[in-house]
């Protein structure tokens, strides 16, 4: 497929805002600071409205984007417009009682740490749905989801308390980021393992009805490229696409992870922020490989150009 900035975005930033409220709820039944919970919480609320904004780029008509509720039936992509506009409105409200000292708070706690998981399992089974893209179509995708975006807010959580109560004050919650990392990062590394073993069940000879070994296409009979080759096909060489993997992994995982259990022994602000600066950096390349790994059947037929 060919990975749109848009959704790209969006699905980093989101996650990371719904990660990043799931452990603010955790650490507020702790009983800390309703003013930084709720600067927290303004934040998480924050990533989660710039990656809906993002997620407009990506509209054809966004005029019309309501329209999308009306398939909540059968449609994860409806059913993931209806909640995550309540899981910005929960998150929003959790914030302002922990800032006015509401006695809701804990409910809405509850109630957003739920609406956050219903969003990533919505978001997950968009694509999850799809059987016929089989590196999508796998109980993988809605997992790997949620580890992303509760491995980076935890990541952001970390050098934020740290910032404000240093050692003693976020004793515990480096190493959460740490152990979400490692989790996310074998979540991932399993998924990408299982892609690679994949082969095509569709041929060029299976699509024409010609058994012929030796059939090969050599144009899809343009000149130029069209509708099918921009829309499903990256259109980058082979060894990009395992170029950007290992930038990926070595962004979003490893470097992270190195970090992070180095401020366990000597922790620093510093070391936080560039481990989380890897995350996003890191994420960004790993959707862009997630989408561009799913191989559409058409491209079979439609890559080849004259």
């Amino acid at each position: 497929m060919n990975p749109a900035w848009s959704v790209i975005f969006f699905t980093v930033l989101a996650g990371m805002g719904q990660g990043l409220f799931l452990i603010l709820v955790r650490v507020a039944a702790d009983g800390a600071d309703p003013l930084a919970l709720a600067v927290g919480g303004f934040a998480a609320t924050s990533l989660m409205c710039v990656g809906l904004a993002c997620s407009f780029f990506h509209l054809g008509h966004p005029l019309r984007a309501w329209r999308a509720v009306a398939m909540w039936r059968t449609s994860w992509l409806s059913r993931e417009v209806i909640v995550l506009p309540a899981t910005i409105g929960v998150v929003v409200l959790w914030s302002f009682a922990q800032l006015l000292g509401w006695s809701v708070a804990s409910a809405l706690g509850v109630a957003g740490v739920v609406l956050c998981l219903a969003l990533w399992i919505c978001t997950g089974m968009i694509y999850a749905c799809i059987r016929f893209l089989r590196e999508w179509a796998h109980w993988y995708t809605p997992v790997n989801f949620l580890l992303l975006g509760w491995m980076s807010g935890a990541g952001v959580f970390a050098a934020y308390w740290f910032s404000l109560y240093g050692v003693f004050g976020s004793a515990g919650y480096i190493e959460l980021a740490l152990v979400t990392t490692i989790a996310a990062a074998i979540a991932r590394m399993a998924s990408l393992a299982r892609n690679r073993g994949l082969k095509p069940r569709s041929t060029p000879q299976s699509a024409i009805g010609v058994p012929n070994p030796k059939l090969r296409q050599m144009s899809q009979g343009a000149t130029g490229g069209s509708f099918n080759t921009r829309e499903f096909f990256h259109g980058r060489s082979a060894l990009v696409v395992r170029n950007v993997k290992w930038i990926a992994l070595g962004l979003a995982f490893a470097l992270p992870a190195v970090l992070f259990a180095i401020a366990t022994q000597a922790p620093s602000f510093a070391l936080l922020a560039l481990a989380s600066l890897s995350q996003v950096l890191g994420l960004l390349a790993e959707r862009w490989l997630f989408f561009a790994q799913a191989n559409h059947p058409q491209n079979i037929y439609y890559q080849a150009v004259a």
